[in-house]
């Protein structure tokens, strides 16, 4: 079932630009949102989302705030950007740093004769030095004029006049002429005079974030990303604009890398916990059901026309025996039996294939099969919008709201009394923003299913949500008493204690949130998801570094498949400093990932480690750590 993470999902839209780097990961695992869970899932943005707002891409970049991706839901959170108090007129002052770099650098010249003393070898230099400045303040007018292969002449005469000890104001001279050659879109000129000023003057933030654009330019992500590493750590991560090239940058080099990988990646099923979840979020759902005695195989029966009828039937009615024994492997093959033999379960076989090729992780082999139930006009119109309940989720994974939309709202049309299309379609309008819409459809799952705790758990939370957003005390007040009530009506529900605990920490009720979390764990001990939350919250709520990651830790030794855990892990290596460590772990939650616009977030934070190695090893620069 769906659940909140700390700070977490798509629509990116988090900057945790924080000097304190402790207080950003803590305010990112305050935050109630993200989403965990299966079959669906969503969120809100949170105070401040829209205008303002920078995507998550870069956090690794900057404290590696564990704003994390969950399997099979989209959950979003967003925070108000951290707006400077010193400084600003109008926009940001790092707005005002932008415009800046667009023009060359022109330091006022020393006096001409200035220093000279007869005779001496230091007059001839600082004559040099003289002549080369004068050369470069000519070249700044051209370029003002837009002139630019007359500064770019000039640039050139003030570098070869310019003693080669003068690293500075030699750094300056080739930073200048990369900004002329800029205007003219020389892109291998501009990196190639960046690079001179950048050896010159290893720190030079002008010169590293021309190089940067001209490596975009180039299509050199690897070294874009590099330069805009340095850029955004010299910078404190203040500077809007660096930090969205960061994120584009970060954002290409994931979806290629996830293209390729996603291809190629080898299928795997999730831990028999998340399947469990997975399916106790439906109650309409046929093909989860337990089979009644009458279906039963019976391969022993050895009457003929018995057992034709049986080799008819075997391979859906094997596989459902194979879930009741947690089995999960044997399914898809038991079932494409089924299917290939045109049985009498054909269309309940093509949807439990489909479901648990969507499980998987192979949302190309699930649609065939979910477009093939949904025609099936003479199918129970139970297992026809269950298929369009998680065509419709998959859909919204591929970032294709429309079609989602469009997917639930067929759902409901031809099968309006099934409570599981008003409970997926809430958590997508959730995702969506739409918390009105989300709260009636989760009502509408109520009414069907009164004593369906899940939804009302959610319902619950997004209200929470909404009143928290509106910055509404009383509803936030009201909301969380809701939680009171729902968890003394379902005792047995661990989702209500999580999204209580969700809430609870938000409001900075840690001890209480702690206990809510104990109470999951005692209801579902082999839920490793609750332990990266409960290590969460003692980062937040103790600063415990150790306890934190022993929980989080314990959480992959309960599921080794828990992609949450090791993505968890590895941003609070990076906050630590430790990027091998950090790569390590995104690299086992990417090949744990379930989408490929999952696989695409991993590989960024992963890259976004790799770009902060190689600018520790180049330059000396780290951002602030633990």
């Amino acid at each position: 079932p769906w659940r909140p993470r700390p700070a977490r999902r798509r629509r990116r839209t988090v900057v945790m630009a924080a000097s304190k780097p402790i207080e950003a990961a803590m305010a990112a695992a305050a935050a109630p949102g993200s989403g965990n869970g299966v079959g669906g899932g969503g969120g809100t943005a949170g105070p401040g989302s829209g205008a303002g707002t920078l995507p998550r891409w870069h956090v690794a970049l900057a404290i590696g705030a564990p704003l994390l991706l969950g399997a099979g839901a989209m959950y979003l959170w967003s925070r108000r950007r951290r707006r400077r108090e010193a400084g600003g007129r109008g926009d940001a002052s790092g707005l005002k740093r932008n415009s800046e770099r667009k023009t060359p650098e022109g330091r006022a010249s020393p006096a001409l004769g200035s220093g000279h003393h007869d005779g001496s070898g230091d007059s001839l230099e600082m004559s040099s030095l003289d002549r080369a400045q004068a050369a470069k303040n000519k070249g700044n007018k051209y370029f003002k004029a837009g002139k630019y292969e007359q500064a770019i002449q000039c640039y050139t005469e003030a570098i070869s006049l310019c003693p080669t000890e003068k690293n500075v104001d030699l750094s300056t001279f080739y930073q200048n002429r990369a900004a002329a050659f800029e205007q003219l879109q020389k892109w291998k000129e501009v990196a190639q005079d960046c690079t001179k000023a950048v050896e010159l003057n290893p720190k030079y933030v002008k010169a590293l974030f021309r190089r940067a654009k001209a490596h975009e330019k180039l299509d050199n992500k690897k070294e874009c990303l590099e330069d805009v590493t340095a850029v955004c750590i010299l910078e404190g991560f203040q500077n809007e604009q660096s930090m969205l090239l960061a994120d584009k940058v970060l954002k290409l080099l994931g979806k290629e890398n996830a293209k390729e990988k996603y291809k190629n990646r080898e299928p795997l099923m999730p831990s028999p916990q998340f399947i469990k979840s997975y399916f106790s979020s439906f109650t309409d759902d046929i093909i989860s059901q337990p089979m009644l005695k009458g279906e039963k195989s019976d391969e022993d029966k050895d009457k003929e026309g018995e057992a034709l009828e049986v080799k008819e039937n075997s391979g859906y009615l094997k596989a459902k025996q194979y879930m009741e024994e947690e089995n999960y492997d044997k399914i898809i093959s038991e079932c494409s039996k089924e299917i290939d033999a045109q049985g009498k379960y054909m269309a309940e076989a093509l949807l439990l294939r489909a479901t648990f090729y969507l499980l998987i992780g192979s949302a190309n082999a699930a649609k065939p099969d979910l477009d093939k139930v949904i025609s099936l006009k003479e199918a129970n119109v139970k297992l026809r919008a269950n298929a369009l309940i998680k065509r419709g989720t998959m859909c919204m994974q591929q970032q294709q709201p429309m079609l989602s939309t469009q997917d639930f709202n067929m759902a409901a049309e031809i099968d309006p009394m099934n409570s599981d299309v008003y409970h997926h379609r809430g958590q997508l309008k959730i995702l969506l923003d739409l918390v009105e819409e989300a709260v009636a459809d989760f009502d509408a799952c109520i009414r069907l299913r009164p004593k369906f705790a899940l939804a009302q758990a959610q319902k619950c939370f997004a209200l929470y949500r909404q009143a928290y957003t509106a910055n509404n005390s009383s509803q936030v007040q009201a909301a969380m008493k809701g939680f009171e009530e729902i968890i003394k009506k379902f005792p047995r529900c661990a989702e209500g204690y999580a999204l209580y605990a969700q809430a609870l920490t938000d409001q900075q009720q840690f001890g209480k949130a702690d206990e809510m979390y104990d109470k999951c764990i005692d209801l579902e001990p082999d839920n490793a998801t609750t332990y990266v939350h409960k290590g969460l919250l003692q980062l937040q709520w103790k600063q415990d570094l150790d306890k934190g990651l022993e929980l989080i830790s314990k959480a992959i030794e309960i599921d080794n498949k828990c992609d949450f855990a090791y993505e968890t892990m590895g941003t609070i290596e990076v906050q630590r400093g430790n990027m091998e460590k950090a790569i390590d772990m995104f690299n086992k939650a990417i090949n744990l990932a379930k989408s490929e616009m999952e696989m695409a977030h991993l590989y960024s934070l992963c890259d976004a480690a790799h770009a902060q190695t190689e600018v520790a090893k180049k330059y000396g620069l780290k951002p602030p750590t633990l």
